[in-house]
């Protein structure tokens, strides 16, 4: 079992943003909808009640006005769907977000951006890299992401959903260059033995990275870990021996405590008197025995130890 490890506060520094989220003025979409229809029926239709009773400039002149300030009115209409919000820009100037699902009115003069605020996965691509030992590995991630801060996506960047995708890529680069893929002591951090660590630092890298993009980062995951195929070979067989030297230590571990159990108990017991000699060879051959990888076979021996 690997010990366990502080995962260390990632150092990247990210420009501080220009402007934040903060609620626009909208209300009730039925209400500009009555309003936008009493002037557009209303006052268009007392503009051409003027003009039958003989004043036809001024009724076109009311017509007009009732025509136009209904359509403005209409204007400011927008809906606005679950998971979803609206930027509003008066003239450039940002003035605020609508996440009121439902249908919204809102300044007729202002423009308005879409911007989806439910949770998304970007999975990455296999990327090639070198290790920290120097060795090629195939490494990607999954990470789960939303946006958090509306005015920081539409304007800190140009694309916040390719801000994340670069960004991302880019921290796992940096994940992978600085650890080894597997460690080679017991309080080394690595990439395959330390998956936990490595992605829980890798979570807060990407997110003080796309933090200035107003983007939460909820949850990353390695999807593939595996050495480059020209050297996965000759590491398999690096992790065979491995594998047999620990297999081996446990074998003899156990061994060497069974051999002392039973010295123990045929002393305790007092079934035989062994002199060093016969212990020695007692141990030799408990060793061959538990120690072989093959099945043994015995042999009387009809003399004694010394004849």
């Amino acid at each position: 079992m690997s010990a366990t490890h502080d995962v260390e506060p990632t150092t990247v520094r990210m420009p501080d943003p220009v402007v934040r989220e903060r609620q626009g003025f909208s209300t009730n979409g039925f209400l500009g909808l009555l309003a936008g229809l009493a002037l557009l029926f209303g006052v268009g239709g007392a503009g051409i009640a003027v003009v039958n009773a003989g004043s036809a400039a001024t009724g076109l002149v009311i017509g007009t006005l009732g025509l136009l300030l209904g359509l403005l009115t209409l204007g400011g209409l927008t809906t606005v769907a679950p998971g979803e919000a609206k930027v509003l820009q008066f003239f450039g100037r940002y003035v605020g977000t609508v996440r009121a699902a439902g249908l919204r009115w809102v300044n007729p003069l202002t423009s308005r951006k879409k911007v989806s605020t439910r949770i998304r996965n970007h999975e990455s691509d296999v990327l090639k890299v070198n290790d920290n030992d120097g060795n090629p590995i195939e490494i990607a991630a999954v990470v789960v992401w939303k946006v958090d801060d509306t005015a920081r996506a539409v304007f800190e960047v140009d694309s916040f959903v390719a801000f994340v995708h670069t960004q991302t890529e880019t921290a796992i680069r940096h994940i992978a260059t600085s650890y080894p893929y597997d460690g080679h002591a017991g309080e080394e951090l690595s990439l395959r033995g330390n998956a936990e660590e490595i992605t829980e630092q890798l979570s807060a890298e990407i997110a003080a990275r796309v933090e200035s993009a107003g983007v939460q980062i909820i949850e990353s995951r390695l999807t593939h870990l595996a050495y480059a195929p020209e050297i996965a070979g000759a590491m398999l067989q690096r992790q065979q021996a491995g594998a047999v030297v620990a297999a081996r230590e446990r074998i003899v571990e156990g061994a060497v405590g069974m051999v002392d159990m039973a010295l123990a108990r045929l002393s305790e017991r007092e079934i035989v008197e062994l002199d060093e000699e016969r212990k020695a060879a007692m141990v030799s051959n408990l060793l061959v025995v538990l120690c072989g990888d093959r099945a043994t076979q015995p042999i009387v021996n009809a003399g004694s130890l010394y004849h």
